[in-house]
């Protein structure tokens, strides 16, 4: 199982990263409960995106937000500056003991409890 972040969905949408959809096609594989806010709450989405999202979003694993992770995200956010989506996001992966596919891979190298990929680069 993998934790997929809101970027790996995103992208996957987009013929040029066509080979992402072995990823969120993957009923083995997770989003955290906000990457459905982050993907869906994006402005002005098409009729077709909005189906897409939906139908990749609808079958994968959802992890809720728990205190738990909440809590773990106030530590990661204290340790340094980051947003509270990939706050929550890293904290689920670091929960749940599993890695984190993203594209910004930058934005989480500093946390050593978890494991970090990048399909694109």
């Amino acid at each position: 199982m993998k934790l997929l972040d809101s970027n790996i969905i995103i992208y996957s949408s987009q013929d040029k990263y066509d080979f992402l959809k072995t990823l969120v096609f993957d009923r083995n594989n997770a989003i955290s409960a906000i990457t459905k806010i982050e993907v869906l709450g994006f402005p002005n989405l098409s009729t077709k995106d909005i189906t897409y999202f939906e139908h990749v979003l609808n079958r994968l694993n959802v992890h809720p937000v728990s205190s738990v992770i909440i809590d773990k995200a106030v530590e990661l956010k204290q340790e340094k500056k980051m947003g509270v989506q990939d706050a929550i996001i890293a904290a689920t992966a670091w929960l749940y003991d599993i890695e984190l596919v993203t594209r910004n891979s930058d934005d989480f190298k500093h946390i050593n409890e978890i494991t970090i990929s990048n399909p694109v680069d």
